[in-house]
């Protein structure tokens, strides 16, 4: 199996059909769609039943937070690239794993990451705009020391690499997680892959996006972590200098 597809839900009625019928109407079959629910009260189980088929694995149970549950979607995961599609994001079209892996095939090794561009969507599902932030044509885990790059569900990592989310992080774990991801990657000689295409639309309003403040107070502890206090501070510095210059 080449895919697997973890989406995290919680009372997600109003957004989750969106994602699970950009998942069924994917050309490629070669994935598994995990839903890891945390014991929803509304109606999100009941739509997840309506599009289950054999390729779908629903567990629902209480759990300690978003990225304890992917955690959850981690250890089951059997696909050889993990991707993380949340509740409103979507494959942004029915070829979208059939790119990535066309992409996949044309590497002479596995890569340890596949990644694309993102659009950003509104809460119907609407396209606003690409997002402001885009990948590079080559990607190492030093490039996020300029930001996250690249969205979170637009980062195919191979289940080789994969590592569990931190969860001392409440808001950015998953900005981390792709650091880490890609050391391990760099440490055992893969190499990244870009596929020059979006990926996914990602629903603007996210949790990360509701606590923005927060999450980049822990964006800059994990830059802090693997990139040294002295070079985040300078950089952040140049963020200031940039922002302010590009509103004058």
């Amino acid at each position: 199996m080449t895919f697997s597809l973890i989406t995290v839900t919680y009372n997600a009625a109003q957004t989750i059909e969106r994602t699970l019928q950009s998942i069924a109407v994917q050309k490629c079959t070669d994935y598994e769609h995990l839903v890891i629910d945390g014991a929803s009260q509304d109606t999100t189980l009941d739509i997840c039943r309506r599009y289950e088929t054999e390729r779908m694995v629903i567990v629902s149970e209480p759990d300690h937070g978003l990225y304890d549950a992917m955690n959850k979607g981690l250890r089951l995961a059997k696909g050889q690239y993990i991707c993380f599609l949340n509740a409103g994001d979507k494959l942004s079209g029915a070829h979208t794993l059939e790119a990535i892996a066309t992409a996949l095939k044309s590497e002479p090794t596995p890569p340890g990451v596949l990644y694309g561009h993102t659009n950003i969507v509104d809460a119907d599902g609407h396209y606003l705009r690409p997002r402001h932030l885009t990948p590079p044509q080559q990607l190492t885990w030093k490039s996020f020391r300029w930001g996250m790059l690249v969205c979170h569900q637009a980062f195919y990592v191979n289940r080789q690499i994969a590592q569990p989310y931190n969860l001392s992080y409440r808001f950015s774990a998953d900005f981390d997680w792709c650091i880490r991801c890609m050391k391990e990657g760099e440490r055992r000689g893969m190499q990244n892959q870009f596929v020059q295409q979006p990926l996914c639309d990602y629903l603007s309003e996210g949790m990360t996006t509701q606590n923005h403040k927060a999450s980049l107070i822990e964006r800059f502890r994990i830059m802090v972590q693997h990139y040294g206090l002295i070079p985040t501070v300078l950089r952040h510095i140049g963020f200031i200098i940039r922002n302010v210059g590009s509103k004058s």
